[in-house]
């Protein structure tokens, strides 16, 4: 695939995309951040399991 169709492809593609609408952004925004809080917990747990098994210190 050459450079001169990848941008005809890009064009249409852009020709057809539609700007979200309010409530369709804000349910973007909010799954998005739900998404990082998870990831978030999970990291804290797994971090808070390892300080317990495996003690630091002197």
């Amino acid at each position: 695939m050459g450079i001169k169709s990848w941008l005809q492809q890009a064009a249409r593609t852009l020709k057809l995309a539609v700007k979200p609408g309010r409530e369709e952004l804000w349910l973007s925004i909010k799954i998005s951040l739900l998404g990082i809080g998870i990831v978030g917990l999970i990291g804290f747990v797994i971090k808070l399991i390892a300080s317990i098994i495996v003690p630091t210190g002197t």
